[in-house]
């Protein structure tokens, strides 16, 4: 419970404001991307424009990681563009950030060092200054006294928040999220979602969110894509009119239902095979 309180309580912290300016957009255009001897992507195009929480929801083996794997500039389209401010992307680079599944922590070094790890390899800040911003973010992610701790001392929400404020002290253009709270139990994954969304409306940081889960996506995002099953195509644009700021009571509001719905609808006529035009 004592837990529980603490993790909410960082949610009412307010981090420094940032123009949009420093943010950037993605496209996607026509790609194709054969792996392992499978089509993973066939023509699949979309939109992630600056400044907006974009989601993209689809099944396991859609072709979901292979997208963030090419967003994040680790791997080349075999056809087909992928975008960075309107140029190709020229490969892994600070400016896009990904946070996975499955935690990327340094298990040997504490909460401060895996902070500060990215600006001080990069050269990006002297010691003193990673440091400081490091400290900055940590108090603001609730996680004060906690310098010293290692992931494996630390709790699953807490590693969750870890793994957001190692990416934002690189001032990332666009933050991608490969399912981060997949695993998570239901509070903590509320928790996490919150938390999230305290970050990107404080920020305006450019966000892609892919997630298995059309709750999270509509609670979340501005925009939903949903992905066809294999070889992956984006089927369907759905926007999310809910207000912002996005707060737990939007749940039950009749319009989250009703966006539930049409998203419900879009996944079921995917399963049986059929083609909607919305």
């Amino acid at each position: 419970m004592n837990m529980e309180k603490s993790e909410r309580t960082a949610l009412g912290t307010n981090a420094p404001k940032a123009t949009k300016d420093t943010y950037g957009d993605m496209r996607v255009e026509g790609v194709y991307k054969v792996y392992r001897s499978l089509v993973s992507l066939a023509d699949c195009s979309f939109e992630i424009p600056k400044g907006k929480f974009t989601c993209l929801c689809g099944p396991s083996g859609s072709g979901k990681s292979t997208l963030i794997s090419l967003l994040a500039g680790y791997e080349k389209p075999d056809d087909g563009k992928v975008l960075l401010n309107n140029k190709p992307m020229p490969g892994p680079n600070s400016d896009v950030i990904v946070v996975f599944q499955e935690t990327a922590l340094l298990p040997w070094k504490n909460l401060m060092d895996n902070t500060t790890f990215g600006p001080l390899m990069q050269h990006k800040l002297s010691r003193d200054e990673a440091n400081k911003q490091a400290q900055a973010l940590i108090d603001k992610s609730g996680l004060t006294g906690f310098e010293g701790k290692h992931p494996s001392q630390l709790s699953g929400g807490m590693q969750r928040r870890a793994e957001l404020i190692r990416a934002l002290i690189n001032k990332p253009q666009v933050m991608l999220f490969d399912e981060p709270l997949r695993g998570l139990d239901a509070m903590t994954r509320q928790i996490m979602q919150e938390y999230i969304i305290k970050m990107f409306e404080e920020t305006g940081m450019t966000m892609f969110f892919i997630t298995s889960d059309v709750d999270e996506a509509i609670f979340l995002g501005d925009t939903v894509y949903f992905l066809t099953d294999r070889p992956g195509k984006v089927k369907t644009k759905m926007e999310v009119d809910l207000p912002r700021p996005r707060k737990l009571e939007h749940l039950t509001s009749e319009r989250y239902f009703q966006l539930k719905g049409d998203a419900i609808k879009i996944v079921m006529e995917e399963a049986k095979g059929e083609k909607l035009v919305i």
